[in-house]
């Protein structure tokens, strides 16, 4: 998994989210996440992983959140996925904003190449071409603020039946790496409300995390 993160006015993300969450800021900014990375081994409770389905690229366009209890989260603007079963689930279940797109994932040595392409075309193309380097391992020590408040969220908010809900997320804290960005070619933040980035990205990569989400509840 990529994190690629860029600062924004609170005011431009605040514009797009439900009138009970409100943009968290850092720094006096708010963030906007764009994190291509492989999903494997998914599935649901219970049941055991299927070939081929369980294994699967997806890109996620996400911001950090509170509600009015204060309760910190994520808010999705878009998620990309490159199976279509998992991603009418991803609406269905969870309502919450997925496109079945063409997506893939190559490793070449520390390389990372990130490939998406909506397979319905959406606002200005929607795809993501993304290459990456990945660095040294980032110490327990050079771990800051901003970091653990990019990475370590562990609530998803989203809308079901015209309602306000949430789930709970489970995972151990993310192994991080530096990374680099050799190459970005995306128009999924513009596709997803935002105007185009401006100023280089901040990035993190990890090798994952086995990640539990809970089924949603009415906040």
């Amino acid at each position: 998994m990529t994190f690629i993160h860029w600062r924004y006015s609170p005011a431009q993300v605040q514009a797009l989210l439900p009138g009970w969450l409100t943009a968290e800021e850092f720094d006096g900014s708010a963030w906007v996440g764009l994190t291509p990375f492989l999903m494997e081994d998914v599935r649901v409770p219970g049941t055991p992983a299927l070939p081929w389905l369980s294994r699967f690229p997806e890109t996620n366009v996400r911001t950090y959140v509170r509600d009015a209890r204060g309760r910190r989260g994520l808010w999705f603007l878009s998620l990309d996925a490159g199976r279509l079963l998992p991603a009418l689930g991803g609406r269905a279940g969870y309502g919450l904003p997925y496109h079945w797109s063409d997506m893939s994932v190559r490793v070449e040595g520390e390389r990372r190449a990130y490939r998406c392409r909506r397979r319905l075309i959406g606002p200005a193309g929607a795809r993501c071409d993304a290459d990456v380097e990945l660095g040294a391992p980032l110490l327990d020590t050079e771990r800051d603020e901003l970091t653990d408040f990019l990475t370590e969220r562990y609530r998803l908010f989203t809308v079901v039946g015209g309602r306000p809900a949430h789930a709970e997320v489970e995972h151990r804290p993310w192994p991080l790496r530096r990374a680099r960005l050799v190459r970005l070619d995306q128009d999924l933040l513009r596709a997803g409300g935002l105007p185009s980035p401006e100023g280089d990205p901040l990035l993190h990569a990890s090798s994952g995390v086995r990640v539990r989400v809970g089924m949603w509840n009415l906040s």
